[in-house]
């Protein structure tokens, strides 16, 4: 990703209990967990984190009713605290 990074990881991230939500609702929910779950993985604050648009795309490829069980991302985390995180 970047050289500067203080930390690199490749995570994948499990999206099942997004099933639970209401259809309508299940990709913005996904996108969300996502998030949630860089924040607790990098230990940063929820607005430090970036997800890049390839991320966005792939939730939302088949719509907001039915995005995919799990997802890989790579995040880096730089010294200011900032995640950026991509599709891997």
């Amino acid at each position: 990703m970047v050289d500067d990074a203080v930390k690199e990881q490749i995570y994948t991230i499990p999206l099942r209990s997004i099933k639970k939500v209401p259809r309508w609702k299940r990709a913005s929910k996904a996108m969300i967990a996502i998030r949630l779950y860089l924040t607790k993985h990098m230990k940063v604050e929820p607005e430090m984190v970036k997800l890049d648009k390839t991320i966005n795309e792939k939730i939302w490829e088949r719509g907001t009713e039915k995005p995919p069980l799990s997802i890989r991302v790579r995040a880096a985390k730089f010294e200011d605290g900032e995640v950026q995180a991509e599709l891997a």
